[in-house]
């Protein structure tokens, strides 16, 4: 799709309020080149001169190891030259999303793209920034469902495929944990967790250390509701909202008696109002657990200061199976308005299969990718000394019992949904309102942005 004076329109309005609108999404999926008119850089092709593309993402080159990672992939295809060009200086992928909107509306040149989460790629789906990838794979031979561990389809197209892949784990501060005579957790509940927390809560004042801290994403308001193979997120695939549900009551309710009654987990307020980062708070030693992604693993590596051990990702019923988990994904795409989408592709395809191994910094979503080996790759990036920090025997058990719930990449206007769950969520956590009209209200708000996005 060619920038048109509506679509640059539209893309600064992504921008400014990142919410997507009934006539973005009409906007369309793509450019007018056909698989084979995106370049002479095809591997077996010939060209006069290799085809320069751009890769675009947030991450710094300590993050993200580029430079080797882009060496690579140069070596091994002599018709294409990859430069990768960062766009945050701080790593932040909110910061990198916004300067891509604004690279595309400039009409710049835009190759290979990448979005942080489920939401945003919909999103930029429904504004046309990226390329269908179903007839490229089709000539190909290439069968994504074959080789990647989850489905970053749209309405039965495939506009990215996954580069790093993030599960989610708990991390355990092992010294606290020795201090509360606790064992290291291999297969627990919710209300487990909640038992660990206050067990592990100590001191008082600015000493204190909480058992247990969340943030204020999405993630930590639909906790239990993680559990769900099918069903795992706050709405439908549709949009219909998905929070007048058992486990989504359950998740508000344990935040709230952890933070406000047991004291256990760091309140809401606390975290709002001193704008705490959630690195900081575990690395301060000011939470003993600390449940996250496995991006984690990586940071630790490179800045761990502590023993630290791994469980899995807690469960709803002691009855449910071990280890299903909240998934999310880098969603790796070619740009809509890119001038050699083959080329693009060759490097989407190479990097989300072997080029996340050579980078060895991310786990891999790739199907074939050597659990082992990634672990090892990762550890190996960071500093040898911070090494024996990390708990390798519990980080591959916890990775093997891992089970990935299905990905639900939600309609274009989930994240003005996402923006009302938040709110609701806060007034709850603060006492302003009870978890019935909690509920209640967040429902009808749902339902209304759905409504009014036809």
């Amino acid at each position: 799709m060619r920038n048109t004076p509506f679509v640059k329109r539209s893309l600064l309005v992504l921008t400014g309020t990142l919410a997507a609108t009934a006539a973005l999404a009409g906007c369309g999926g793509g450019g007018t080149d056909t698989p084979a008119a995106g370049g002479s850089a095809a591997p077996g092709g010939s060209a006069a001169a290799p085809v320069t593309i751009k890769v675009q993402a947030w991450y710094t080159e300590p993050q993200g190891n580029w430079n080797a990672t882009v060496a690579a992939f140069n070596k091994t295809h002599p018709n294409i030259k990859v430069v990768y060009e960062g766009l945050s200086e701080k790593g932040d992928s909110q910061e990198g999303m916004k300067k891509l909107d604004l690279l595309a509306a400039s009409g710049d040149q835009m190759d290979v793209i990448m979005y942080s989460a489920a939401p945003d790629y919909a999103q930029r789906v429904g504004a046309g920034m990226l390329e269908p990838l179903d007839e490229y794979m089709k000539k190909d031979g290439f069968d994504p469902k074959a080789e990647f561990k989850i489905d970053t389809s749209v309405n039965g197209k495939y506009y990215a495929l996954p580069g790093k892949m993030i599960e989610w784990l708990v991390l355990l501060n092992k010294d606290k944990l020795d201090q509360a005579k606790l064992p290291v957790p291999t297969e627990w509940t919710w209300n487990d967790y909640a038992e660990y927390a206050k067990k592990l809560t100590s001191g008082e004042g600015a000493n204190k250390v909480y058992g247990s801290y969340f943030h204020t994403w999405k993630d930590y308001a639909q906790l239990a509701l993680s559990n769900d193979p099918e069903l795992p997120f706050f709405v439908k695939e549709d949009g219909t909202p998905n929070v007048d549900n058992p486990k989504y009551r359950f998740s508000l309710e344990l935040r709230n008696k952890m933070e406000n009654v047991d004291k256990s987990s760091v309140p809401y307020y606390d975290v709002v109002s001193q704008k705490m980062g959630y690195r900081d708070v575990f690395y301060a030693g000011k939470t003993a657990m600390l449940l996250t992604g496995n991006w984690m693993v990586g940071e630790l590596a490179l800045n761990g200061k502590f023993n630290t051990v791994f469980a899995p990702y807690p469960k709803f019923d002691a009855k449910d199976p071990n280890g299903y988990t909240s998934i999310n994904a880098d969603f790796v795409g070619v740009a809509a308005s890119s001038k050699n989408k083959q080329a693009a592709y060759e490097f989407v395809k190479w990097y989300t299969t072997e080029g996340m191994l050579e980078q060895g910094m991310f786990f891999s979503g790739w199907k074939k990718a050597d659990l082992n080996k990634n672990v090892e790759a990762i550890l190996k990036s960071g500093k040898p000394e911070l090494a024996k920090f990390i708990d390798k025997d519990s980080l591959l058990a916890t990775l093997k019992v891992n089970k990935a719930t299905k990905l639900i990449v939600p309609p274009t206007f989930s994240l003005q949904q996402e923006k009302e769950l938040l709110s609701q969520v806060e007034l709850y956590l603060t006492g302003k309102q009870d978890l019935e009209k909690t509920i209640q209200t967040t429902t009808k708000k749902l339902n209304d942005i759905k409504t009014s996005s036809k």
